[in-house]
């Protein structure tokens, strides 16, 4: 069963964290990933896009894979369909980042189960744009 962190304790970790990797990043403004990604910049956290198909969005350059990007990762927040979410995980912990989120919709419970189980802490259908603005 997936158990999510409490809004509190989302709220500390979003109050933390400067870098977001944003996996499946859009450059299309019609795009949540792209809306939500735009927000999140533009409340001073530094945005990285993962996506193998861009070369840049919101001013910065992508990269194909997590292991692309350089220096420490915050949050991993996932814009990609659920049943990607286990490959994802295994990206995820080569980097070492503290945690992995997935959007609004996005859950997986074989990659919770395999992040949870490494320590790490790990958000599912949940916003974080919502959850920025909830807990501010």
């Amino acid at each position: 069963m997936i158990e999510n962190p409490s809004r509190e304790e989302m709220g500390k970790m979003l109050k933390k964290s400067k870098r977001i990797a944003v996996v499946g990043l859009s450059n299309n403004p019609e795009r949540t990933s792209y809306m939500v990604s735009k927000a999140m910049q533009e409340s001073g956290y530094e945005i990285i896009p993962v996506n193998p198909a861009i070369s840049e969005v919101l001013g910065v350059k992508a990269v194909k894979v997590l292991k692309d990007i350089e220096g420490h990762v915050d949050i991993v927040n996932v814009f990609r369909r659920s049943e990607f979410l286990p490959e994802i995980a295994k990206e995820f912990a080569e980097i070492d980042a503290d945690t992995f989120w997935a959007q609004l919709g996005v859950e997986n419970e074989e990659a919770y189960n395999f992040l949870k189980e490494k320590g790490y802490t790990v958000i599912m259908n949940r916003c974080i744009k919502v959850e920025h603005a909830l807990t501010k």
